[in-house]
């Protein structure tokens, strides 16, 4: 016959357990009604999606506060530690499933007032919320039925969402360029690809904190010992484009490079010329916006070196050191060879400068 305690134990880990189930049915409810909303159009329902995510922030508290209770009254040791710990976690996740459902409702506010976006659009975001939505409810399911192998088994669909992301931008950045849908239809939809991206992410996390609670295994999130550094220019044609070169010569494992643009062009001959003679070979290097970055979300450092760079970068839930390296560019001059030159020389050694100053001041080591 079970003791006091252990009656007084089981049931406030049970009503720990019922708290994070309603609140996954809320975020869960809230994903597809936005999703809903894209498909119908429906300005109703994205408002309820808005309205109702109050009722998720009053969840994420309550479910706080219990298990600060049980921390207090219990003081678990082992299992039941982590236990609280992973439940403290996975409150979060959930809580940020209901921010982008939000966002997602916002966006489609909108579209509203602008034309359908293209089948084939509409199709993708489809097929992404119905990887990531399913996702979010078998990771609930593994925390409740602690089963580490459906988490194993959620954290494999993550990279299938990567995937129809990116297809997804590529397909709009091709429609855009061939005028099938309307400038201000981009960011957008853009962003809602994006969330159901997050969404999957959020989901994969919270399997993560299920095979911590069950196995005590800590399975670090894919790049949490990497930083991700992302330069953004006008046209990705001529400083990104120097500035990732540089970077990636200074070969440091725990980091990641990458160029992008505001509005992508053709790499410029002379900038070719010119780091072909520094030993950098950009001929294959292949211009590319914003949105069409991988994992965009996951870049803890934004450089703009270009003005346009700061009010082209899209905001996001997650916070972002955005740094200002802006430069003239050098493509532009149009003075004698020895101007360019110069002028070239110039970028190149500012660019140099500051590239080896930022990833030592993050590593804290002197790079040779």
């Amino acid at each position: 016959m079970p003791t006091r305690l252990e009656e007084s134990l089981e049931r406030d880990i049970e009503r720990i357990r019922h708290q994070i189930l309603e609140m996954s049915g809320l975020a869960e409810r809230a994903l597809r009604d936005a999703v809903r909303a894209l498909i119908e159009n429906s300005r109703q329902t994205a408002y309820a999606v808005i309205l109702r995510d109050q009722y998720i922030d009053e969840k994420e508290k309550e479910i706080d506060r219990l298990c600060l209770e049980f921390l207090v009254r219990q003081q678990p040791v082992g299992s039941l530690l982590r236990l609280a710990y992973s439940t403290i976690k996975i409150n979060l996740e959930l809580e940020r499933v209901g921010d982008y459902a939000e966002s997602v409702a916002r966006h489609v506010l909108k579209l509203s007032a602008l034309p359908r976006p293209p089948a084939v659009v509409m199709g993708r975001i489809v097929e992404m919320a119905d990887l990531a939505i399913p996702m979010v409810h078998d990771s609930i399911e593994a925390f409740v039925q602690q089963d580490p192998e459906l988490a194993r088994k959620t954290i494999l669909v993550e990279p299938a969402v990567d995937a129809l992301l990116g297809r997804l931008n590529t397909e709009l950045i091709d429609l855009l360029r061939e005028q099938q849908i309307l400038p201000e239809m981009l960011e957008p939809l853009v962003t809602i690809g994006r969330r159901f991206e997050r969404v999957a992410d959020q989901a994969r996390n919270v399997c993560m904190e299920v095979l911590y609670m069950v196995t005590g295994e800590y399975a670090k999130h894919p790049g949490s010992e990497t930083l991700r550094i992302l330069f953004v220019g006008e046209h990705n044609s001529c400083r990104s484009q120097m500035a990732e070169a540089i970077a990636q010569s200074l070969n440091q494992p725990k980091f990641v490079f990458a160029s992008a643009g505001v509005d992508p062009k053709p790499i410029d001959s002379t900038t070719l010329q010119f780091m072909r003679e520094k030993g950098f070979d950009l001929s294959r290097m292949a211009p590319k916006t914003i949105y069409q970055v991988p994992n965009l979300d996951h870049y803890q450092v934004v450089v703009g070196v270009a003005q346009e760079a700061q009010a082209a970068y899209p905001p996001g839930p997650r916070k972002t050191v955005y740094v200002d390296w802006s430069i003239d560019d050098p493509s532009r001059v149009q003075e004698s060879p020895e101007e360019v030159r110069a002028a070239y020389e110039a970028t190149y050694q500012f660019l140099s400068s500051h590239v080896r100053a930022l990833v030592e001041a993050v590593s804290g080591n002197k790079i040779e």
